[in-house]
């Protein structure tokens, strides 16, 4: 298994704060793209950041090969909407997890 670290980075620094309706639906067809990523084992954590300079989003996922990481942020709806969305990638080594971190 190969891991990766996504950051993506949104059309604008404010877009946490003031999208409009045809952003929150990319948003939302970007969310149930994650969560079925998440139910296949591929995202092991996502979810968005709220940098004070501006937001952006996060995934650690977990792939065969680097093909298959290339592959999950072409196929985002939030790339594909042409909206000005773009993913950083980078390989991590190694994934270390404690139980503690898992708890609530």
């Amino acid at each position: 298994m190969k891991y990766f670290l996504l950051k993506l980075n949104p059309p604008r620094p404010t877009f946490m704060l003031d999208q409009n309706a045809a952003e929150q639906k990319v948003m939302q067809e970007h969310f149930a793209y994650w969560a079925g990523l998440s139910d296949k084992g591929t995202a092991v954590i996502y979810g968005p950041v709220a940098d004070p300079a501006g937001g952006w989003g996060l995934a650690i996922i977990a792939v065969a090969d680097d093909s298959e990481a290339a592959t999950i942020d072409v196929h985002d709806p939030a790339i594909k909407s042409g909206l000005g969305f773009r993913y950083e990638r980078f390989p991590m080594p190694q994934l270390l997890v404690t139980q503690r971190s898992m708890q609530p």
